[in-house]
């Protein structure tokens, strides 16, 4: 029996600790970008010098970001300790560059709704939701129809990140909207399973255990693709959900218009929900169970963007 490549290994290690795609592809790129940097050596035969020359050649070479080289070192990190299994304990003494604080970018109310009017459809309505839960993107795009529950008003959120679950809030506003929405998802799914389709990917090992659950309607997506695909690795045609990068454009390209004259993304309505329910008096620890935040300390930034302010001081000349 043949030894699978290096980087299956990796690919492997990953998946059977349930990581996301992302980490996967982004762990697998770092350490592909690691062993061409050091002319295709096995890292087995490389150590702590040689992982410092390449940390060190993406900081003052590449002049990569301090969050960009930590990732880099996860990446190697993982795939000394799980991967190869080596007793590096030195690595865990590498420094990590220390990433800056810089504060978010928050709009008004105004201008939220400013940008709501600019966009339209399916992508106002993810907006929205967005902004009135606290969702990321992806957390949004990813939702599935069972995960709604509009008599609690409230959001499940399955596999956030760090692969935790939490609840957050459903807008009273948005319930009609959602519920009209979901008619018109449900009638394309009859006629996907009409025409012999209507199967959505399902997580891990579920669509083994429970066969038919990925026809059933509460699995699938809020969200769904106006076309059929197939994922990286599985060969079926489904329905998958809406493409993020897509929606990043239509927002990007709606907040333009609106002249904000500041930098905005999808991730700037996550941050205006957590400072407008700080506005609205609501306290730091049920905002970080909403946004899901491991610390409370990483839900404190969004006290120094208050709209009150320098730090809430009264000029003198005011």
């Amino acid at each position: 029996m043949t030894t699978p490549r290096l980087l299956d290994q990796v690919r492997d290690a990953i998946r059977v600790r349930h990581y996301s795609r992302r980490t996967e592809d982004t762990y697998v790129h770092w350490i592909r970008r690691f062993i061409l940097f050091h002319a295709r050596r096995h890292p087995r035969e490389m150590g702590e010098r040689e992982i410092t020359a390449f940390l060190t050649y993406l900081a003052v070479q590449k002049n990569v970001a301090a969050s960009t080289q930590n990732q880099a070192l996860s990446a190697l990190l993982f795939l000394y300790q799980k991967v190869l299994e080596m007793p590096v304990d030195w690595l865990d003494d590498v420094v990590r560059a220390r990433r800056p604080k810089r504060l978010p970018v928050v709009l008004s109310r105004d201008e939220v709704a400013r940008w709501f009017n600019a966009l339209s459809g399916i992508s106002q309505l993810i907006a929205q939701l967005m902004y009135g839960t606290g969702m990321r993107l992806m957390e949004a795009l990813r939702l599935r129809v069972k995960d709604l529950d509009f008599e609690r008003r409230q959001v499940i959120i399955r596999a956030g990140k760090g692969d935790k679950d939490r609840y957050t809030v459903l807008p009273r506003r948005l319930v009609e909207p959602l519920r009209t929405h979901l008619i018109q998802v449900h009638a394309l799914h009859q006629a996907d399973l009409a025409a012999g389709f209507g199967s959505v990917a399902l997580p891990f090992a579920l669509v083994r255990k429970y066969p038919q659950a990925d026809r059933e309607w509460g699995w699938q997506y809020v969200f769904p693709s106006g076309k059929f695909s197939t994922a990286r690795g599985d060969t079926v045609l489904r329905r998958h959900h809406l493409d993020e990068k897509n929606l990043q454009r239509v927002f990007r390209q709606a907040a333009q218009r609106c002249r904000f004259g500041k930098p905005v993304s999808s991730h700037t309505l996550r941050h205006c929900f957590a400072t407008h329910l700080l506005e609205g008096g609501y306290d730091i620890r049920t905002i970080q169970e909403l946004l899901g935040h491991k610390d409370v300390s990483t839900t404190m930034i969004y006290t120094h963007v208050l709209n009150r302010g320098g730090r809430g001081v009264v000029s003198p000349l005011d």
